[in-house]
């Protein structure tokens, strides 16, 4: 009874070959496969075949961090190109002022080339001065200048532009002076017309582009296009200096005189910088503002 009970209580597992032995017959089987393997081929379509059978759980299994690494990338990315983005915007604005300023810059050193090249002619001396205030009064054309008598300035002083005559000083200060622009109502400037040489008063009408010149008979040879250029009468501007162009004339047969309107040369409307010059003739005490004879004083209404 004793070793049936024993013959019944040795385990499943215990029976059959022993290990030696199976160890043994699985190594022959391991070799064997991977000399077929080896030679022969046969064990690669398994080898596909269990690799696609895999591939899925693969997938799944990789899946989270492949997701996470993508989430990451993108939000990194996004981050980046924010800032990239606010770089470059804070660059174009810092790009487009400085080309603003550049621009403005080229064309300020154009109208100076331009005051130089005119004044080479007719002045012996000129600075540059610079606007500092208009007067909107619309009977009055007035300006503010930098310039006074430490530098130079002087009652009467003509004051050119670019293009033509602008008018003359009437007070100069210290530091600052004023000027009177000639498209004022008060001012008078001897001219002449370049084509022919006939001499009159151009007169102020208070528009900044309009000139008069009331004194010229209807017989007079003028006609729609000419110069007027400054004579140089009165020793206060130099002659032959463009002051306008004649745009209207009217010879009206009730009339003694001609009605001739000419525009101003000058950019009495933009101009941001204007000459002070200096010619060979000495200074002469010019107030604009009080009538006199047109021959003797230049800055006053005849």
């Amino acid at each position: 009874m004793v070793a049936f009970r024993n013959a019944e209580s040795r385990p499943i597992l215990g029976r059959g070959p022993s290990p030696g032995l199976r160890f043994f017959f699985f190594g022959l089987l391991a070799i064997g496969l991977m000399w077929l393997d080896q030679r022969q081929g046969y064990l690669e379509a398994a080898r596909r075949g269990l690799s696609m059978a895999t591939y899925p759980i693969q997938v799944a299994v990789n899946s989270p961090a492949a997701f996470w690494d993508w989430l990451h990338d993108v939000f990194a990315t996004r981050e980046r190109l924010q800032k990239e983005n606010a770089q470059l915007q804070l660059r174009l604005r810092d790009s487009d002022f400085r080309l603003m300023r550049f621009a403005d810059l080229e064309q300020e050193n154009l109208r100076l080339r331009g005051l130089r090249d005119a004044t080479s002619r007719v002045a012996q001396r000129f600075i540059v001065a610079e606007i500092l205030r208009v007067d909107l009064n619309p009977l009055r054309r007035r300006v503010i200048i930098n310039k006074g008598s430490r530098d130079g300035a002087f009652k009467g002083q003509p004051i050119l532009d670019a293009t033509g005559v602008v008018g003359q000083i009437t007070r100069a200060g210290t530091f600052s002076s004023e000027a009177i622009l000639i498209a004022d109502a008060e001012h008078a400037i001897p001219v002449q017309v370049n084509r022919n040489g006939l001499r009159t008063i151009a007169l102020g009408t208070g528009d900044l582009h309009l000139l008069s010149l009331p004194f010229l008979p209807t017989n007079a040879d003028i006609k729609v296009g000419d110069l007027v250029v400054s004579s140089g009468l009165g020793g206060v501007f130099p002659g032959g200096y463009p002051v306008a162009t004649v745009v209207k004339v009217d010879r009206a047969a009730t009339q003694t005189n001609a009605e001739i309107v000419a525009e101003t040369a000058a950019k009495l409307d933009r101009d941001r910088e204007v000459l002070l010059i200096w010619t060979d003739e000495p200074p002469i005490d010019v107030e604009p503002s009080e009538p006199a004879a047109p021959a003797a004083k230049n800055g006053s209404k005849p």
